[in-house]
């Protein structure tokens, strides 16, 4: 059923009433998501009560408050742009939560969304001692919102945080700003772990360009807005992955432990080493395709993970 902006300017007052407003304008335009919102609904709170300075974690009581004029039209226009652009909610807001910390994005970044949030709530336990952890390293760091949440979950370590890309790392430095944790995190510009000093890391942790290129060819537009070396894997959607797997042995100290997603390429990857015992990690907000080895574990198999890049 099509409305004029007219009609939903003087019709509709509340936010209660813009939040479904947009979760129908959502549904009907068969708007994708997976960019921190998983429905309609969720997406639509989150553009509105961004939209009017309000909290996501506004209280239910507030819903009914009635919108100003200029607040009706602001969600409008917003609400507009997600269904006409088919862009992340998040470039439009220029905020994503993630490890409930608020971090900058734009287009030159993936949105932040990795299930590796709940590990770091968790100070990766049971796999570390928080007390025994010194220096974390986030490699294809992104926006920088690993190696924060990890600054902000191991206040005594140093974290290092690396990405190839010249336009990621400006938006992590904002983060890093933002933060106010320019002594806890280092940003290096490296092609994995070339650029990095000889030190060795209790956690190395990644969410690295996982996405084959089969499945890089039918992602939804929203995806395709982010940047695409954020995805592409290779062929396989491995590429990298194998050699993290690779080049990790010279990182990590003896009781460290190696953390990489690889999403929809975990199968692959299983396949791939099929006597390496990937430990897949579970997570209770949902989320898979996350492996923990330890340090034992990438030192064994290391002539294994080097004979396939050759």
């Amino acid at each position: 059923m099509q409305t004029t902006p007219f009609e939903v300017l003087t019709t509709l007052s509340t936010l209660r009433d813009y939040i479904r407003w947009g979760a129908s304008q959502f549904t009907q335009a068969g708007v994708s998501f997976g960019h921190g919102t998983v429905t309609a609904l969720d997406e639509a709170a989150a553009l509105v009560l961004h939209t009017v300075y309000q909290p996501y974690n506004l209280s239910e009581a507030y819903l009914d408050t009635v919108l100003t004029m200029t607040e009706r039209q602001a969600v409008i226009d917003i609400i507009d742009r997600r269904v006409n652009e088919r862009i992340p909610a998040a470039y439009l807001t220029h905020e994503a939560i993630f490890a409930g910390l608020s971090f900058y994005v734009d287009s030159r970044v993936l949105v932040p969304r990795s299930p590796i949030a709940e590990l770091i709530e968790q100070r990766f336990s049971p796999w570390v001692e928080e007390d025994q952890v010194g220096r974390i390293l986030d490699l294809c760091t992104g926006s920088g919102c690993i190696a924060i949440a990890c600054a902000y979950a191991f206040q005594e370590a140093l974290v290092d945080a690396v990405d190839l890309s010249v336009d990621a790392l400006a938006v992590a430095e904002i983060n890093v700003e933002k933060h106010q944790l320019a002594d806890a995190v280092t940003l290096y510009q490296s092609d994995l772990f070339n650029a990095l000093p000889p030190v060795l890391y209790d956690v190395i942790v990644s969410n690295p360009p996982y996405v084959s290129h089969e499945e890089w060819e039918q992602l939804p537009q929203e995806f395709r807005a982010e940047p695409d070396m954020g995805f592409k894997g290779g062929l396989s959607g491995l590429e990298l992955v194998i050699r993290i797997l690779a080049d990790a042995n010279d990182y990590l100290a003896e009781q460290g432990i190696l953390v990489v997603e690889v999403g929809s390429s975990a199968e692959t990857l299983q396949n791939t080493f099929p006597d390496v015992p990937f430990y897949w990690l579970d997570f209770e907000r949902g989320g898979d395709g996350v492996f923990l080895l330890t340090a034992e574990q990438v030192n064994y198999y290391h002539e294994l993970f080097i004979a396939a890049l050759l």
